[in-house]
């Protein structure tokens, strides 16, 4: 299972770059994570700001 994005999240795309593997989109204003591309390596964790990114 993915990391997961929460309802929390505020859209401001620091998630993108933590990414190596560009699991991490824009839809509509949040960002969602591929769950099929995402590994758990949890890189996109530490950066948000608002700690919306919530582990598998």
């Amino acid at each position: 299972m993915a990391y997961t994005i929460t309802d929390e999240c505020i859209n401001c795309g620091a998630c993108d770059d933590s990414c190596p593997l560009g699991a991490i989109a824009e839809q509509g204003d949040v960002r969602v994570i591929d769950a099929e591309a995402c590994t758990d390596c949890g890189a996109c964790v530490d950066c948000c700001p608002v700690d919306c990114i919530k582990a598998p």
